[in-house]
């Protein structure tokens, strides 16, 4: 057993714990997998990072991804709440990150407005396209949804394997109910819904995994990263835009989405929740 530092961050809310939290446990070095996977469904929250040195020279740390249900290649508020940790006591000034994890190298860039905000970069998908019908119809079926209540549907993945499904609006996201027992153990789904009045967030997501453990996640990264990689792409949504997710689970969620022309940048808040040692 060693004495590790721990934070606990909460990524992508407005505020200390309205966001998405993630465990964080820096200088993993000696940890096995089982006793990762052990910590992760212990913590039980959707996502438990370890962070040790890279064996990619261009990468400044590399991290693991674990659910309660197993490992991630990739994962978006973990990469957040992750930067955020490592960077905590360093001095950096505002020079890029870059993170090595299951999916290759994800730079994470430090915010201009404000302490705490931070951004990685999305990475390329590792499948798109339209979902097939079959697929589409189960999912449908199991999130309540009528035919016409879904524009398009594109697969989005970016090591998490998420199908996007895009709603007519923000309010038919809010008022799904899925039956989690019809979704399958692979099945990531994702729903993104556009709201029309000004002032407010311009878009409403929310993300389903129940077979990692997870039956609704609160706010997520990678899912956000891949639905904006595919709506920039087909000129369905502007180069920035702001979309909440968590209303339905008490949280005030708020991913702020930047294409610049070179990268779709996914960035919010990060702030520490909880700091500490833990022996493992």
């Amino acid at each position: 057993m060693t004495v590790r530092r721990f934070l606990q961050v909460d990524v992508f809310g407005a505020g200390p714990a309205t966001g998405n939290p993630v465990a964080v446990v820096l200088e993993a070095e000696g940890l096995t997998d089982e006793d990762m996977a052990r910590f992760a469904r212990w913590t039980n929250l959707s996502e438990t990072t370890f962070v040790l040195p890279p064996t990619d020279p261009a990468a400044d740390y590399r991290l693991r991804i674990f659910t309660p249900g197993g490992e991630l290649p990739f994962a978006g508020h973990p990469t957040l709440g992750s930067a955020h940790a490592w960077l905590a006591g360093r001095t950096r000034g505002e020079a890029d990150l870059v993170q090595e994890c299951g999916i290759g190298l994800v730079t994470v860039r430090q915010g201009d407005d404000g302490p705490g905000r931070l951004a990685f970069a999305a990475p390329p998908l590792t499948r798109s396209g339209p979902a097939d019908e079959e697929t589409l119809e189960r999912v449908r079926a199991a999130m309540g949804l009528r035919r016409s209540d879904v524009v398009d549907a594109h697969w989005v993945s970016n090591g998490p394997p998420w199908l996007g499904l895009l709603l007519t609006d923000g309010q038919r996201v809010l008022d799904v109910e899925p039956d989690m027992a019809a979704l399958g153990p692979d099945d990531f789904v994702g729903l993104i819904g556009p709201w029309r009045s000004e002032g407010g967030p311009d878009y409403e997501v929310r993300a389903f995994v129940p077979g990692m453990g997870v039956p609704e996640d609160p706010i997520t990264g990678s899912l956000n990263a891949g639905l904006a990689v595919w709506l920039r792409g087909a000129e369905l949504a502007p180069s920035e835009y702001v979309a909440a997710q968590g209303t339905v689970l008490g949280r005030t969620g708020r991913v702020r989405i930047h294409d610049d022309g070179e990268a779709i940048w996914v960035g919010g808040l990060c702030t520490t929740v909880i700091e500490g040692t833990v022996d493992l």
